[in-house]
């Protein structure tokens, strides 16, 4: 199988060449490693044609490059495709599985499998789920109606629905909507409210209150990088099976985890080709992890 290449746009940076340039950019990455890609063709222009290593560091322009891990393991958790014509496919993920190649995982993403199953290497996806989250992702099928979807979530005309398990909330009233401003944290990879203008909102519904852990509803009304999770977290609720927020708790081994209780639940929108309204509801449910 051939795994879809990533793709990066030159970001600024004084580098004499692509080579400097992205063992800086990847420094988990050794040279020796990138300088082996080069060789093979394995770093390319948007075109596809192979770059050299020694070309020079240019701001702006869009490079493929493969991504190689050895003894990636496997995730024994199956995606279901609820859905799929001329330019869209609608998949239903599992928890654990990534979506496209990131960390350690090249093969075992959503985007390979998918690949894999339907035989079209265009395959897009249009948002991102977070790993350890599960539910619904949408997939462009062509480039040529691509942008017309993509611009759904651009301009937020697409009607996302979470659901997820957190401890009970008794002192707020609910529905009420969190506005905060979210950039950034340490370390790199989380992120944390900050003071400043909002640029996240986030609705929170209950949908059943019983005992110490409630069912909610999320509907975030914009796309931060880990949003529902910093949302409520800083509400006193973190969704159980978190390990990035309030607290890093480092896990030993990622699949032997409990899962994060977050479901990627509906996606509902006026389709920009055909003006007929859309919805997609994952079959997946949440459940309370096991008490050892």
């Amino acid at each position: 199988m051939t795994t879809p290449p990533s793709r990066l746009q030159l970001p600024p940076g004084d580098w004499p060449c692509l080579l400097d340039g992205l063992c800086a950019r990847f420094p988990r990455i050794d040279r020796a490693q990138w300088q082996d890609r080069f060789a093979r063709g394995r770093v390319q222009d948007a075109q596809g044609r192979a770059l050299a290593a020694d070309q020079p560091w240019q701001v702006g322009l869009e490079i493929l490059y493969f991504r190689e891990v050895s003894d990636e393991p496997s995730i024994p958790f199956r995606e279901h495709i609820l859905y799929q014509d001329e330019h869209l496919l609608v998949a239903d993920k599992p928890h654990y599985l990534p979506v496209t190649p990131a960390g350690g995982y090249v093969r075992e993403t959503l985007l390979a499998r998918l690949v894999a199953q339907t035989g079209n290497a265009g395959l897009v996806p249009l948002h991102r789920l977070d790993r350890l989250t599960a539910g619904l992702v949408l997939f462009s099928q062509r480039p040529d109606s691509r942008d017309a979807y993509q611009r759904l979530f651009r301009e937020r005309r697409i009607d996302k629905t979470y659901e997820a398990l957190a401890p009970a909330l008794p002192g707020l009233a609910f529905p009420l909507q969190r506005l905060s401003r979210i950039a950034a944290g340490e370390p790199f990879f989380r992120m944390a409210e900050v003071q400043g203008e909002a640029n996240a909102r986030t609705r929170v519904e209950v949908i059943a209150a019983h005992g110490t852990v409630w069912h909610y509803r999320l509907q975030p009304d914009t796309g931060r990088k880990h949003q529902l999770r910093v949302h409520m977290a800083a509400l006193g609720a973190p969704i159980l099976g978190d390990d990035l927020y309030p607290q890093l708790q480092p896990v030993a081994d990622p699949l032997q985890a409990p899962p994060l209780q977050l479901l990627a639940r509906a996606l509902a929108f006026q389709d920009p080709l055909s003006g007929e309204r859309r919805a997609f509801s994952s079959e997946r449910w949440l459940q309370l992890p096991e008490r050892r």
